[in-house]
């Protein structure tokens, strides 16, 4: 299938889905200094969208599934990640993503969250590849290239036959989070074994493009990643916290109070407009990644804490506390 995966430069750099952190508002920060090569939304629950569409008719502008899974023209290439069990509810999620304009969907199966394993989405597909094998078969009804993305076993590391089943299904691209479901983020990601994904690629599907995903701290260490291993591409995450110009090569420690502490304020700004129904708190998850690294950055973080409004922070951040620290 022709499609974006298709065009990328390699090597290419795209950005991790990470719930309540890189959400539409975040994106949009980010595609105002420089776009990854691809964008991809928050995940979403496939059989919530169909519950709250079809069941519960709920009014798509008053749907807060679908304000996760709204996006601007300037993060193109962009994909939509979600998650279920349940092929019917993945066509549907995914012929959903293809009318509103997405430019691929991608299957979440490497979440380590009980709820979502519960389900036997997420990292629990990791225990059913025949299903998982029907989940990608299902996607592919939108018309909108497939992508996985997922881990490198359950348990323990079981490359060869997960890996090889996810293949055979041929999809347009493979993220390898390199850990297991069972070690979640407390140890290394394990990029030595990128190198034997690279080979499972190249036996069973040569012309699905391969990403690595964990620890990659800039996109230099990305490109040293890559070349190591043989992957296509990598996948950032945690990295792209408290930077918004990460994709543009800038390392954290070279951004500037002044730079700092204006993006952290355009961020508010976005979130109260994208994300209105959503909790102010979720934003404070962000305070501590920009309001660090200058003289005087513990004691307005602080204060920021102590805010819980969006017209709070408003007040504080148009203060001569906010722009003299």
């Amino acid at each position: 299938m022709d499609s974006f995966w298709n065009k990328l430069p390699k090597p290419f750099f795209v950005l991790a889905p990470m719930a309540d952190v890189t959400d539409p508002a975040y994106r949009r920060l980010i595609s105002e200094t420089k776009n990854p090569d691809v964008m991809w939304t928050e995940f979403v629950s496939a059989d919530g969208l169909y519950a709250t569409r079809e069941k519960k008719k709920m009014p798509d502008v008053e749907n807060p599934l679908l304000r996760d899974f709204q996006f601007s023209e300037s993060e193109r290439p962009v994909v939509a990640q979600i998650f279920s069990s349940k092929p019917e509810m993945i066509a549907y999620a995914s012929k959903l993503a293809a009318e509103l304009g997405f430019d691929g969907v991608d299957l979440n199966m490497g979440c380590p969250d009980k709820s979502i394993e519960k389900q036997g989405a997420g990292a629990a597909m990791i225990k059913t590849p025949e299903l998982a094998k029907e989940i990608i078969a299902a996607a592919r009804t939108s018309g909108l290239p497939v992508s996985v993305k997922t881990r490198i076993g359950y348990n323990a590391v079981n490359l060869e036959e997960w890996l090889t089943a996810i293949l055979e299904e041929k999809p347009a691209a493979l993220t390898v989070h390199l850990r297991t479901r069972k070690e979640m983020s407390k140890v290394d990601a394990h990029w030595e074994l990128m190198g034997n994904a690279v080979e499972i690629r190249n036996r069973v599907s040569p012309d699905t493009l391969i990403i690595g995903n964990g620890d990659v701290q800039s996109i230099e260490d990305g490109k040293k990643k890559i070349v190591d291993s043989g992957a296509d591409g990598v996948m950032l995450g945690r990295a792209i916290f408290g930077n918004p110009w990460l994709f543009a090569g800038r390392a954290s420690e070279s951004l500037s109070k002044e730079e700092r502490l204006a993006a952290l304020a355009q961020l508010a700004r976005y979130f109260s407009e994208l994300r209105p129904a959503k909790s102010y708190h979720l934003l404070k998850k962000h305070f501590k990644a920009f309001v660090s690294g200058f003289d005087g950055a513990a004691e307005l973080r602080g204060k920021l804490m102590e805010t819980n409004s969006y017209q709070e922070f408003l007040v504080l951040s148009n203060s001569k506390e906010y722009s003299s620290v």
